[in-house]
């Protein structure tokens, strides 16, 4: 389910005031087995921002299954998620990614955002080291025949080694063969 409203501080932490909930497509959510949370691991270290990606950022793009889209609509701010299998996220260029655009809940709001305000925000994260990369810039969508696409220029990276808690091993996409998915990994002690 998705749910769009208004977040407030609350004494056992925060509530939601909906206004707005539908589904979303399940065809592109990947599951993942959850391991938990804890304190930053190894890998923790200084924030780095820049202005284009790195090699290493460019890599973990083009492995991704997963990202989330925030942009901005007259009424206020919409988040959103891509999926696929690996690879689905083309860089093009250090400065510039590209993926298309599935047919997913019919709503459109993403696509519809875009058009009226190109500004958006890009989240990875990496799920079994709780890595994150949080791109800012502009996105367009172009129709073709049969497809879309984005295309998305980096105007600012923020990467986290420790941005997030949480890590997960990824399942296969539904309808995808069970063979989709590499070997699994070993749990990674946090």
């Amino acid at each position: 389910m998705r749910l769009n409203g208004t977040a407030r501080t609350s004494a056992r932490g925060f509530t939601i005031e909906a206004e707005q909930v539908f589904s979303n497509c399940p065809k592109y959510l990947q599951k993942r087995e959850w391991y938990g949370s804890g304190p930053a691991g190894p890998e923790a270290g200084a924030v780095r921002h820049g202005e284009e990606l790195t090699p290493d950022q460019i890599r973990r793009i083009r492995s991704a299954d997963t990202f989330f889209i925030a942009t901005a609509a007259p009424d206020g701010l919409d988040t959103s998620h891509r999926g696929g299998n690996p690879g689905f996220v083309r860089v093009d260029a250090p400065g510039e990614l590209s993926w298309r655009d599935y047919p997913g809940n019919a709503m459109f709001l993403t696509l519809g955002n875009l058009e009226s305000d190109g500004r958006a925000g890009l989240l990875f994260l990496d799920w079994e080291t709780g890595r994150t990369l949080q791109l800012s810039g502009r996105a367009r969508t172009a129709y073709g025949p049969g497809d879309r696409v984005t295309r998305f220029r980096v105007d600012h990276t923020i990467e986290n080694p420790s941005g997030s808690p949480c890590a997960g091993h990824p399942g296969v996409l539904p309808g995808e063969p069970a063979d989709a998915l590499t070997t699994p990994r070993p749990r990674r002690p946090r």
